[in-house]
């Protein structure tokens, strides 16, 4: 509460004004007005208004010694290489190239020296062959996994170790049998190669069975299959049935179409199928053998 009064020409008597103050205390006068008015808005907007500066000061100080002590973005890393797009006339390319391949060792340094897969890009290595070449039965696989992308060779991990148990078993071993893939590549990730990158690679493998020129024939998995048989239905109808994969030349060699290794691994139920199979390619090798 605030109390205001009269300017006198006369000063009161010291009692009096003893008097007024008691009276003004006791009435919750604390402060007096000035005679003239004080605008208390303005001040506050004067005081806001200095402040504004050293705040701005202070802001511009930290963001500055931010920028001193933040490290520096890491620089982006360089694109990766592009890499060719498989094309009809790649897949075109592979067919003349194939033929003029006089002999697996041929095949071999052409399919090496030839850059229109992509997977060639992605790959540690490429993976031909392992085995016999002059031996009576010719196994196929899809493509390469990690394992043999590491090692250069197919069917060296665990795939691999139960088709050698298997092969062991019929009286066959890599010396015996000849190896190899659709796909002499592996596919990024262990996916599944694209219908183009198939046609691409397909020259090779059917140059390669013809230069082996094996008198029985086992395709691992329904990729391969389709592949060398020329096959539209899945591999569980297809093994265990004798198909015939005609070559270039006109040659016709029977096969066998069964199931992969790695499908076993997650099947192991249907490694008695398998077996059957197997037991099938025995018998016929040794038919022909007779």
């Amino acid at each position: 509460m605030a109390a205001s009064h009269q300017s006198r020409s006369e000063p009161l008597p010291l009692t009096d004004v003893r008097e007024l103050l008691r009276f003004y205390a006791d009435a919750g006068v604390d402060e007096a007005l000035l005679d003239e008015p004080v605008d208390r808005f303005a001040e506050s907007h004067a005081a806001t208004a200095a402040r504004a500066p050293a705040a701005e000061t202070n802001t511009a100080s930290q963001t500055e010694r931010w920028r001193r002590t933040e490290p520096a973005p890491a620089p982006r890393p360089a694109a990766p290489p592009t890499l060719s797009v498989p094309d009809e006339a790649q897949a075109a390319r592979a067919r003349d190239m194939a033929r003029e391949a006089a002999s697996l060792d041929e095949l071999r340094a052409i399919v090496a020296g030839f850059d229109g897969c992509n997977l060639k890009f992605t790959a540690k290595q490429m993976v031909f062959a392992d085995g016999n070449p002059q031996a009576d039965l010719m196994l196929i696989g899809e493509a390469p996994g990690r394992d043999e992308d590491l090692e250069g060779l197919p069917f060296v991990g665990k795939s691999g170790r139960l088709l050698d148990r298997i092969l062991g078993a019929i009286g066959i071993d890599r010396t015996s049998a000849y190896i190899a893939n659709v796909i002499p590549w592996r596919p990024p990730g262990n996916r599944t190669p694209t219908p183009l990158e198939t046609e691409i690679c397909r020259p090779f493998i059917e140059r390669q069975i013809e230069l082996a020129n094996p008198k029985v024939i086992m395709t691992l998995g329904g990729p391969a299959a389709k592949v060398v048989l020329h096959a539209n239905e899945g591999v569980l109808r297809m093994r265990g049935n004798w198909k015939v994969h005609t070559t270039a030349a006109g040659l016709t060699i029977p096969a066998m179409p069964t199931l992969h290794p790695a499908y076993l691994l997650r099947n192991p139920a249907h490694k008695k199928l398998a077996w059957r199979d197997f037991l099938d390619v025995r018998a016929k090798l040794e038919e022909l053998r007779g």
